[in-house]
């Protein structure tokens, strides 16, 4: 089997470039090692930033997302019970975010996959990318009980933390960054209508809180917990009581309580691959970065990637240069830092670390009464939470 780009993974990335390629009229083929069912069921992100949603439209991939998925034009912040609003378009110029499930995007591009577009390959295990540093690097796979070799002429893995892709780097080439955090979220699905109509980030001197959602009729909610916490010692009520706790506010507001559908631990860690390029095998997405989800970035790193890839694969053909795939690495870099630095402020901001001192306690308000009080504090915000530009 041959094709121009081998993709590796079918998750929002993977699915993503695979339509951009199919829109420029470059072949594809995609390797997904799971079937269709759990890639279309895994929870994950939920909310897209401007250029993500404007990407997806412009790839025709948009259609229920703008019929679905909720528009936010803001964010609140919630500390020692009072209440602030960013203000996302008067502060960035009109931008916003939209919240639509992981689990959607990858549905609505499976079907213009299948309908449209090359090969889509479920339960196909990727075993290794070979001759990455050449002209003609290959992926071995296991599909359907035997083994096969898909010849490409770029290799782009999107294959997550754990994927094969990143494996094909040479050691000696590679730098690792990284920081562990000592808690991490449990976060819950409740069939309740969402208790407020924007997201809402708590910062508490019990732990973060947040008030998500997935639709008008189904609240996503997280509790900063020790890191390693099992989510079944927590009971439902005790769930409901602790949110309760720290998100409360000085006026009228409640928060809707209904029966937990889903309750699951997200560890909280920050990591960088440094290149995300090795001959024509591509790096995206986890493969190469990992964001702790205070600041709603993996899914958007992700996506950027590979509109930074689809664009300069585009550029070489049209032109013969290479100009842009060689900088491919430190284009995407570029915006990835920018993320991670987003992602770690919006994580010191609003959780307290074991062991915090009164002092360090101090600060978190008042970083938190400066964004409140100064509009080049909120727009600072604001900006990083709509979105950095793509390439």
């Amino acid at each position: 089997m041959r094709t121009t780009v081998g993709i590796i993974g079918a998750g929002p990335a993977g699915l993503l470039l695979a339509r951009l390629l199919h829109n420029a009229g470059i072949d594809s083929v995609v390797l997904e090692s799971r079937d269709r069912a759990y890639v279309e069921r895994r929870q994950r992100a939920g909310i897209l930033e401007q250029g993500t949603a404007d990407v997806l439209r412009a790839a025709g991939a948009g259609e229920r997302m703008d019929r679905e998925g909720l528009r936010h034009d803001g964010i609140e912040l919630r500390f020692d019970r009072t209440r602030h609003r960013v203000d996302f378009p008067a502060l960035t110029g009109g931008r916003s975010v939209t919240v639509y499930a992981q689990t959607e995007v990858c549905k609505d591009l499976i079907a213009l996959q299948l309908r449209e577009g090359g090969p889509l390959l479920f339960e196909a295990e990727a075993l290794a990318v070979e001759d990455a540093g050449t002209d003609t690097p290959r992926i071995r796979f296991r599909h359907e009980g035997r083994e096969d070799v898909l010849e490409c002429s770029y290799v782009v893995g999107c294959d997550g933390f754990w994927g094969v892709a990143r494996k094909a780097i040479p050691a000696g080439l590679s730098q690792v960054f990284e920081r562990t955090y000592p808690f991490g979220w449990l976060g819950i699905l409740a069939d309740v209508p969402p208790s407020h109509d924007e997201l809402v980030y708590a910062r508490h001197e019990r732990g973060f809180a947040l008030l998500s959602m997935r639709s008008p009729a189904v609240s996503r909610l997280y509790l900063q917990v020790p890191d390693g916490t099992d989510p079944g010692a927590w009971g439902d009520e005790e769930i409901w009581d602790e949110l309760e706790r720290r998100l409360e506010t000085a006026d009228d507001w409640y928060l809707r309580r209904g029966p937990i559908t889903q309750k699951t631990v997200t560890p909280m860690r920050s990591y960088v691959h440094e290149p995300m390029r090795h001959g024509r095998l591509f790096l995206a997405g986890d493969a190469a970065h990992i964001v702790p989800p205070t600041g709603a970035k993996g899914l958007n790193l992700a996506a950027g990637d590979v509109v930074t890839f689809a664009r300069a694969l585009v550029h070489q053909q049209e032109t013969g240069s290479p100009e842009l795939l060689d900088a491919y690495s430190q284009t995407c870099l570029r915006r990835v830092w920018q993320a991670e630095r987003f992602s770690y402020d919006m994580t010191t901001l609003l959780h307290r670390a074991p062991g915090a001192t009164p002092f360090e306690d101090r600060l978190q308000l008042a970083r938190l009464e400066r964004i409140a009080s100064s509009r080049a504090a909120e727009t600072d915000l604001a900006e990083g939470y709509t979105g950095f530009p793509f390439g």
